[in-house]
């Protein structure tokens, strides 16, 4: 996508919820997120209320139906809450749009143009896996708060717990369906390959899955795609495309800058992580060479380290932050590690079956 429309990186993404109040306060009281701008009733929008979330340089947006036969309704019913839209910021979305068509991708919204006394908004978005859109954000010609539309509530707070930005967004695709959407990246988008791992790599005595990492011709999006492998057991992929009710996005990995910090907050507020035995932090050193933060406190937390020939790097996962065993986050620290983990695969995948036997579901 470089040659026609550089992406100059993730705009937001977009969860279509339920009830967008109380997920605001949950993504507020539990993330450390601000919200930064509403659009609803009390604005003059009569079909959706939408609350933009901000913390550094992440944005989501938080958007419910006010009627059941609105699109954003008729998702939450058959996925529950959960990430529907991609959104990328490019310099030109009407370029982006016309030149993904071109290469064959399905168009889901054509490019639009809103004003108001801020300037002018144009976006546009094609399909992806499920029903995930990817939309293009063009913002060079518009100064306000989000978009035309939203009114200002609180300015942008860089500090909450310490979030910095979107590392990458995992989709889960169904068997066999892999190669089909990595494809579909590399030629409508001119992405391109990072690394690619099987069902080898990742992979207990119960479950497996594959998985293909796609990157921006920047380095900057990364958009890694699962698949479910056969197993003894049900893969920790085809639980959520049961539970989602096909391809979705799995999780989303936000980066910090301290993540023993980061991780001590938002457990005080209430966040669950993935339990990690304690016998993974037993000659960690000797595994992953020296790091700089005390293994006594990673241990305490339950933080992974992996290591590759650029340095290392710390990661730990959320529970599902849904009822249904869908949608969940990541906290990562890169230590000079463009990875992702390769190391802890199966000591995470260990955790999930363990939660996946509290489920019922392995």
């Amino acid at each position: 996508m470089s040659e026609f429309c550089p992406i100059t990186g993730f705009d937001h993404l977009e969860f279509y919820v339920g009830n967008a109040k109380q997920a605001a306060q949950f993504y507020a009281q539990g993330f450390g997120f601000i919200n930064t701008a509403y659009r609803g009733l009390e604005t003059g929008y009569r079909k959706t209320a939408s609350y933009v979330m901000e913390q550094g340089e992440t944005r989501l947006l938080l958007s419910t139906a006010l009627s059941p036969e609105n699109m954003i309704a008729q998702s939450v019913l058959k996925h529950g809450d959960g990430i529907a839209v991609i959104a990328l910021e490019v310099p030109d979305a009407v370029s982006a749009y016309r030149e993904a068509t071109r290469r064959g991708a399905r168009g889901a919204i054509p490019p639009t143009e809103e004003r108001d006394e801020q300037g002018l908004f144009r976006s546009a978005a094609i399909h992806a896996y499920g029903e995930i859109l990817i939309k293009f954000v063009e913002r060079k010609n518009y100064q306000g708060v989000f978009a035309p539309g939203f009114q200002l509530r609180e300015k942008a707070n860089n500090q909450g717990v310490g979030l910095t930005h979107i590392d990458h967004v995992v989709g889960n695709v169904e068997l066999g369906a892999m190669d089909k959407w990595a494809e579909f990246f590399a030629e409508m988008m001119d992405f391109k390959l990072l690394v690619h791992f099987d069902e080898q790599t990742i992979a207990t005595e119960y479950s497996a899955l594959a998985s293909k990492v796609m990157q921006d011709r920047t380095g900057k999006i990364k958009l890694p795609i699962n698949e479910p492998a056969t197993g003894k057991g049900k893969s920790q992929i085809q639980e959520y495309l049961d539970y989602n009710c096909g391809a979705g996005i799995q999780h989303v990995a936000l980066a910090t800058n301290n993540i023993i910090q980061t991780v001590s907050q938002l457990k005080d507020l209430g966040v669950e992580f993935l339990d990690i035995p304690l016998t993974y932090y037993e000659n960690l050193e000797s595994r992953v060479g020296k790091i700089n933060e005390p293994i006594a406190q990673l241990a305490e937390l339950g933080i992974l380290v992996d290591r590759d020939r650029d340095g290392y790097l710390l990661q730990i996962f959320t529970q599902p932050v849904e009822d249904r065993p869908t949608l969940f986050f990541e906290v990562i620290q890169r230590c000079g590690s463009q990875g992702f983990g390769e190391g802890n695969f199966k000591a995470l995948f260990k955790a999930i079956e363990r939660e996946q036997i509290g489920r019922g579901n392995l």
